[in-house]
C-alpha cells in the first residue's frame, strides 16, 4: 500500500512545473493578475515627472529610489492574491495533503507569482528609466538588482500573504508586516544604482542583495509552509 502511493506520488521537479504551469494558465485566464501591477507600475513612475517637474537633473537624481519603490508597490499589489483563490476553492488544502512537501509547492508559487509580477517589471524597466534620465552608467545595476531584488520582494511577501491568508481584507496588515522587511533591500538596490552612476564601485551592495536573494530562498518556503498550516487551522 505504501509502496503504491510512493510510486503515484509525482517527483519534485514534476510537482513544481506542474503547480507553476497551473498559476500561470490561471493567470493567463484572469489577465488583470498581470496587468493591474503592470499597469500601476508604469503610471507611478509616469506621474512624478509630470509632479515634480521635467527637469533632467532632479529626475536621474532620484529616478532609483522612483523605479524601486514603484516596483516594491507594484509587487504589493499582488501579494493579497497569492494564496486566497486556492484557499477559497480547496486547492490550498489539497496541496497541504498531497504527498510533495509543501515547501516545493510554495516555491512554485512564489517563482509563478514573480513570473507574472517581477519579470515584466523587470522587462518594462529600461524603457521607463529613459523618461527619468536615469543615468547610462546605471542601467545595468538597475537591472541586475531588480533581478535579484523582485524574487526576494516575492519570497518575502508570501510570508505575509501566508500569514493573513484567514483574515478578511487583509492587505493592510499584509503591507504593515512586509514593507519593513522591504527596507534593507531598498536601500541597497537603490544605493548600488546611485554609486554605479558616480562611476565607483558597487561590489557590495550587490553581494548584500545576492545574500539577501539566497537567504530568503532557503528559508521562505520553510516560513510560508508554517505560516500556511496555522493559517488554516
Amino acid at each position: 500500500m505504501t509502496d503504491s502511493i510512493v510510486s503515484q506520488a509525482p517527483s519534485y521537479s514534476k510537482a513544481f512545473k506542474l503547480i507553476v504551469g497551473r498559476d500561470l494558465t490561471i493567470a493567463f485566464r484572469h489577465k488583470d493578475d498581470i496587468a493591474n501591477p503592470l499597469l500601476f507600475f508604469i503610471i507611478v513612475i509616469t506621474l512624478f515627472p509630470l509632479g515634480i517637474g521635467p527637469e533632467p537633473n532632479m529626475l536621474t537624481r532620484i529616478a532609483p529610489g522612483i523605479l524601486w519603490v514603484s516596483a516594491l508597490l507594484a509587487t504589493l499589489l499582488s501579494l493579497d492574491r497569492m494564496f486566497k483563490s486556492d484557499y477559497a476553492d480547496g486547492s490550498l488544502e489539497q496541496m497541504m495533503l498531497s504527498p510533495t512537501p509543501m515547501f516545493v509547492l510554495v516555491l512554485a508559487k512564489v517563482t509563478a507569482h514573480w513570473l507574472l509580477t517581477g519579470l515584466p517589471l523587470i522587462l518594462m524597466a529600461p524603457l521607463l528609466a529613459t523618461m527619468l534620465h536615469l543615468a547610462p552608467e546605471s542601467y545595468i545595476p538597475l537591472l541586475i538588482t531588480l533581478l535579484l531584488g523582485t524574487p526576494v520582494l516575492s519570497m518575502i511577501g508570501a510570508i505575509g500573504a501566508a500569514l493573513t491568508l484567514g483574515i478578511k481584507k487583509g492587505g493592510v496588515l499584509l503591507s504593515l508586516l512586509v514593507i519593513p522587511l522591504y527596507i534593507p533591500l531598498l536601500i541597497f538596490a537603490t544605493s548600488a544604482i546611485d554609486t554605479a552612476a558616480m562611476n565607483l564601485p558597487y561590489d557590495f551592495q550587490l553581494a548584500i542583495i545576492a545574500a539577501l536573494f539566497f537567504g530568503t530562498l532557503t528559508l521562505s518556503p520553510f516560513a510560508v509552509s508554517a505560516a500556511l498550516k496555522v493559517s488554516t487551522n
